[in-house]
């Protein structure tokens, strides 16, 4: 697992190999949940659920993107980070935190 960020505004991903293909798994900030769930195939664009509401798909496109072309197999990359009453400032930091993970994959 790698993590990026500090308190409420921390964010954790976490790796499953399936086979020879992965899931990601995005959580953190005050609470953890499922908002989104991206599937990428080499060559392909991605295919997104997103719950109503959620904007999770925003970090876990990347995610998935930078997996699949770094790996060259399908990926799949679910999770949802949540920080109550979140203004854009703090929205941006948790992106920002989000995009540092990305550096790792």
């Amino acid at each position: 697992m790698i993590t990026a960020g500090d308190g409420k505004y921390r964010v954790w991903l976490k790796r499953e190999e399936v086979g020879n293909q992965l899931v990601y798994i995005l959580g953190g900030g005050e609470k953890s949940h499922i908002g989104s769930v991206v599937l990428k195939i080499p060559g392909e664009e991605c295919r997104t659920m997103k719950l109503e509401g959620h904007y999770d798909h925003v970090v876990l496109e990347p995610i998935a993107v930078e997996a699949c072309e770094k790996y060259q197999t399908k990926v799949v990359a679910l999770g949802g980070v949540h920080v109550d009453n979140a203004t854009k400032d703090e929205i941006d930091i948790l992106i920002a935190n989000c995009r540092e993970l990305i550096k790792s994959i």
